[in-house]
């Protein structure tokens, strides 16, 4: 990112990152917010002081996303009911797709629900893989997929509802058995699956969700994006609801 910032605190259209993700977490009816922190964390602290219902969870050690949702056993230990785990750096999720969410995590209660998206270009990101009758059975990364699996456009998206009761069991039984040596959140569902749990994927949330940042490239897109939503929506939006001022990238 050119930056010795914390990635969430890099400006996109002139504010951190995070702070997109932060508007439409509770304008999609998330009521509690648990930021992990991690490198640099007293300045994400500083720069998210002034917000109502976060709080924040260090990751003294970065050993994966799984790893990051472990960080918070103790912040949820008295929690019972949904948790919805999205990144920090997807400043284009939409209020909508929470909502969306949530609402069929209430109607089929299940371990796990998967936010899935359908991109014409699934280049890089993990497959969705769906038995005859549409049962999700697998996320199968890139890397590891064979070539029919390569054809599936319908993509992970990192965004997951979880019974909390039911996460950090299976948090536990997740292993760092892979060529990065960290715990992958993505290996959570197929924990659960095989442990004879209920795991489902709902492809509600919209291709532009996926766009995440990792290189100055991908932040000058998003940007673009951010304004074409912008013009594109009534006043009534989810990012227009949300205010987002539109600056030039510094």
């Amino acid at each position: 990112m050119k930056s010795d910032l914390p990635k969430v605190l890099v400006p996109v259209a002139g504010r951190p990152m995070i702070e997109f993700v932060l508007d439409a977490l509770p304008a999609g009816g998330v009521r509690r917010m648990v930021v992990v922190v991690g490198y640099r964390g007293e300045l994400v602290r500083q720069t998210l002081a002034g917000r109502d219902g976060v709080t924040f969870v260090e990751q003294r050690e970065q050993l994966g996303t799984g790893h990051a949702v472990m960080a918070c056993r103790e912040a949820l230990q008295s929690f019972d009911g949904a948790v919805l785990v999205v990144a920090g750096d997807s400043p284009l999720m939409q209020p909508s797709s929470i909502a969306a969410l949530l609402k069929e995590f209430d109607r089929t209660r299940p371990a796990c629900l998967l936010g899935t998206a359908t991109r014409s270009d699934p280049t890089g990101l993990g497959r969705i893989v769906r038995d005859e009758q549409g049962n999700f059975q697998a996320i199968v990364e890139e890397r590891d997929a064979t070539e029919s699996q390569r054809r599936i456009t319908e993509v992970n998206m990192s965004c997951y509802v979880f019974d909390c009761r039911q996460l950090f069991p299976a948090l536990d039984r997740i292993d760092r058995h892979n060529a990065q040596g960290e715990y992958y959140l993505t290996d959570c569902p197929g924990v659960m699956l095989a442990a004879g749990q209920r795991v489902l994927a709902i492809n509600v949330l919209q291709p532009c969700e996926a766009l995440s940042i990792n290189t100055v490239d991908e932040l000058a897109v998003v940007e673009q994006e951010l304004l074409r939503l912008q013009i594109s929506k009534s006043p009534q939006s989810d990012l227009a609801s949300a205010r987002v001022p539109l600056a030039p990238r510094p």
